[in-house]
Order: structure tokens, then C-alpha cells, then sequence
């Protein structure tokens, strides 16, 4: 398992959001100058976001992006499945994948499956918070 530009530039976005969430919305060419993400890239990711309801945006002057909940409430396994879709360490373990007909003579599936659940279990026990505090 490999997670791409999109999944750790989104936890970047939500860092910064979180760090500058006293001042209410923020423009994404701010958040886009700060952490060094194009544009055009953050206005790939940032839809994701909002459309599941981890941030919310506002158009217009003044506009920007904002946390939906306190940095606390928001687990970095949630945002990585959200951008990557699974975590799935192996084709046979995502979500919705076709039963594989070496499964009963697989000698190595036990083995994909708790890398997938301490990988998950990992992930899930670090929130946005934790990362502000770099204390990971």
C-alpha cells in the first residue's frame, strides 16, 4: 500500500485548516501558497472534502474553507480512505473486490489481513490534532 499525493496533500489541507481556524473561512490560495500545492491540485481535493462533509466551503468574498468539527474528531484513517478509497494492502482485500478463487489455498491471505487491520487500527488511532502537535 502506497499513499499518494492526494491522500497526504488532503491531510496537509486539513492541518493547515485546523492551524488557522480562529480566523473563519480561509481562501484556498492561501492554504494553497502555505503548503506549496498548486492550486488547481487543492481544487481537485478540496470538493472530496466537503462533499463528505469533513470540511465545508463558502464562494464569493470572504469565502473560503473551514473544519466541520474540532480537530480532535477527525481521524487520520478517515481522510486517507476518503482520498484513496481503501487501504487494502492486496487487490483481494479492497472493498467490494471479487471473491478471489485461490482464497481457500492462499497461504499468505491471513497474513494481508492483519497487515490491513494494524494499518487501519494505526491510522484510525491518530487524529488531526495529534498531527498539530507533531507528537505521532
Amino acid at each position: 500500500m502506497m499513499i499518494s499525493t492526494r491522500g497526504r496533500y488532503a491531510l496537509r489541507v486539513m492541518i493547515d485548516l485546523a492551524e488557522h481556524q480562529d480566523g473563519g473561512y480561509i481562501p484556498m490560495k492561501d492554504v494553497a501558497q502555505r503548503q506549496g500545492i498548486s492550486l488547481k491540485y487543492l481544487e481537485r481535493i478540496l470538493p472530496v472534502l466537503v462533499q463528505a462533509g469533513e470540511i465545508e466551503g463558502v464562494h464569493g468574498k470572504g469565502g473560503g474553507y473551514q473544519l466541520t468539527r474540532a480537530p480532535q474528531d477527525y481521524r487520520v484513517g478517515d481522510i486517507l480512505r476518503l482520498t484513496e478509497g481503501d487501504l487494502a494492502p492486496v487487490a483481494c482485500l479492497t472493498c467490494g473486490a471479487e471473491p478471489c478463487p485461490r482464497q481457500a489455498q492462499c497461504r499468505t491471505i491471513g497474513m494481508w489481513k492483519q497487515f490491513s487491520e494494524m494499518t487501519n487500527a494505526y491510522f484510525d488511532g491518530i487524529t488531526i490534532a495529534d498531527l498539530m502537535r507533531s507528537v505521532v
